[in-house]
């Protein structure tokens, strides 16, 4: 069984601590790196439609069948085998670096697994007059109410950067009606938005702002097509920052005042104390995207508070060059095996080196 460590907050691992390879300095390199020159493994998904509880606008899932589920004749829940929901980050999907590395793992061990994208992030425009955030509980709320009775093994939740965020909000605000999953992992999550927007908004780290509007301008401009006068067109076009961004598109459609009100109400650092849930809350020091001096000290004794010196933003890249992406879907399933007391049935494995092109602005 899992047992508590006096030097971190929360549940010991036997897993080894995150250490980054030498060859691969600094938190720039260590989120970029991964993203884009690792190899992603080929994961077989099964995508399903699901219309939003107004009627008004659909999801998209992608999902991994465990293989007592994969016949004609079953249902989708028809085995025992525990699930892992991941919910991605900003413009992120289930084709994101960390994406397709989990649910490698999750089809290896014969679980199940879904990936439900946030609205507009499938490849295909949504329907309604608003987009995705990092507060949304509301929406992982319906999400995970509705996946729970399909599945008869335990439900584990994960969230990365903005889904890391709303997931905590979740459980924050939902306290111990969150116990409806067995345990949760969020991976590099903004725990303070407004301290993130700012180091985003400075430096070299500009280069992320400036990916992340590449996809988030054409989007809203597309939103304005649908529903002409939703916000205005010459400030989006206007925006060099998501601050900017966020004033004219993400908080006015999402019952925010504005930017600063979002970031405050939306951040996961006020709920951690609220949690009741086993959850996993691992940042990098380096990760540019939060310095590690923004990072909380506490939370509530169902939270364990790990962080690691290097990893980066999403990275955490281990081994010689050309390096992995294993660790990090490891770590997140062998917290889930922490706390069920299972041990890990899989050892760190030597896939996933070939270099590959890939999509930076996938938070």
């Amino acid at each position: 069984m899992s047992r508590y460590c006096a030097d971190c907050h929360g549940l010991f691992s036997a897993m080894p601590a995150y250490r980054a390879p030498a060859w691969l300095p600094g938190g720039h390199l260590q989120t970029i790196y991964p993203a884009t020159c690792i190899a992603k493994p080929a994961v077989a998904f099964r995508r399903e439609r699901w219309d939003t509880p107004c009627g008004a606008d659909f999801i998209d899932l992608d999902l991994v069948d465990a293989p007592a589920a994969s016949s004609a004749n079953a249902s989708p829940g028809a085995s025992d085998a525990p699930c892992v929901l991941l919910f991605h980050g900003l413009e992120g999907s289930s084709d994101s670096h960390y994406a397709r590395a989990l649910m490698a793992q999750v089809a290896a061990r014969g679980w199940h697994g879904v990936i439900p994208h946030f609205r507009g992030c499938s490849g295909e425009a949504n329907l309604a007059p608003r987009f995705y955030h990092s507060g949304d509980a509301e929406e992982l709320d319906w999400i995970i109410r509705r996946l729970r009775p399909r599945y008869r093994g335990p439900l584990y939740v994960a969230g990365v950067s903005l889904g890391g965020n709303a997931l905590l909000r979740w459980l924050g605000e939902q306290q111990h009606g969150a116990a409806i999953v067995d345990a949760a992992v969020a991976v590099s999550a903004p725990l303070d938005l407004a301290a993130g927007g700012a180091a985003l908004s400075t430096g070299l780290n500009r280069v992320y702002t400036r990916m992340f509007l590449e996809t988030l301008k054409p989007k809203a401009l597309a939103k304005l097509e649908q529903f002409p006068g939703l916000f205005d067109r010459e400030r989006l076009l206007a925006a060099r920052d998501l601050y900017a961004f966020d004033n004219v598109v993400t908080a006015p459609l999402h019952g925010y005042r504005d930017t600063d009100d979002y970031w405050h109400r939306a951040s996961a650092r006020h709920v951690l104390h609220d949690i009741v849930v086993p959850t996993l809350v691992l940042n990098a020091r380096n990760d540019p995207f939060l310095p590690g001096r923004h990072l909380p000290a506490s939370a509530a004794p169902a939270v364990t508070l790990e962080y690691p010196d290097g990893g980066g933003h999403v990275g955490f890249p281990t081994g010689p060059f050309p390096g992995r992406i294993d660790w990090l879907p490891r770590r997140i399933l062998s917290f889930f095996d922490d706390v069920a007391g299972r041990p890990d049935p899989h050892p760190p494995a030597d896939h996933m080196r070939a270099p590959d092109a890939g999509r930076l602005c996938q938070a």
